[in-house]
């Protein structure tokens, strides 16, 4: 209570002195919630003008997360990107799981997260998509974490003040402070009919400050 009152005394005071000296007025800024992409699953929409970072070990539910969020975008409509580094997305499986292929811009990097990161540059400063991924979930941890906090700032920072949502899927975090959200992403369970799999039980925790949890079930596509 002594530190709110303070803060109020200290602000009425700079305040008189500014507009007694410069005739304005002056006031802390209202930051403005972020517009958010719907992704379908509860708890987790993804901010526009940011870097979002959605990682977890293999069959953790992350491309789920990712497919999710593209099929929604992509039925919106709007035009997406997808810069694959490690050769590993299934244009058959995302289509069957409500993606719409004709939206979505497919580059293929041939496991380079170099030729990846280069892309995504040009990619993002083109501007004019939706969302914006970066996977690197297909190539080796320790090529990942060479890229440079620097190249994690110049990107987040193209992307600020846009309509571009910036997503990197990845094993591991590697933007850290440059990313406005993170999605950690296990799974928990998983739902048999028989031997055929019928769900994938997953947890997130959203941060990194503030943290919440939630839960879903992922449906995998089946063909029978």
């Amino acid at each position: 209570m002594a530190a709110a009152i303070s803060q109020a005394q200290l602000q009425t005071s700079i305040a008189e002195r500014f507009q007694n000296r410069f005739d304005v007025v002056f006031g802390l800024r209202d930051q403005a919630a972020p517009d958010l992409l719907p992704t379908g699953l509860p708890g987790i929409g993804i901010p526009r003008g940011t870097l979002t970072e959605i990682f977890g070990p293999a069959s953790s539910g992350r491309t789920g997360i990712l497919t999710a969020t593209l099929a929604r975008a992509t039925r919106r409509p709007e035009f997406c990107a997808l810069i694959d580094a490690g050769d590993a997305f299934d244009p058959h499986s995302a289509s069957e799981a409500g993606v719409l292929l004709p939206n979505l811009l497919w580059v293929r990097c041939g496991g380079s997260a170099e030729n990846a990161l280069k892309a995504t540059d040009l990619v993002v400063q083109a501007g004019g998509f939706g969302i914006v991924v970066l996977d690197l979930a297909g190539v080796a941890a320790r090529e990942a974490r060479r890229i440079s906090l620097a190249s994690w700032f110049r990107l987040r920072n193209a992307v600020e003040k846009t309509s571009t949502a910036l997503v990197v899927v990845e094993e591991e975090l590697n933007a850290h402070s440059c990313s406005t959200l993170q999605i950690a992403s296990h799974a928990s369970g998983c739902r048999m009919q028989g031997r055929l799999l019928r769900g994938l039980e997953v947890d997130a925790m959203l941060g990194p400050r503030n943290r919440s949890k939630t839960g879903f079930t992922l449906q995998p596509v089946l063909h029978e």
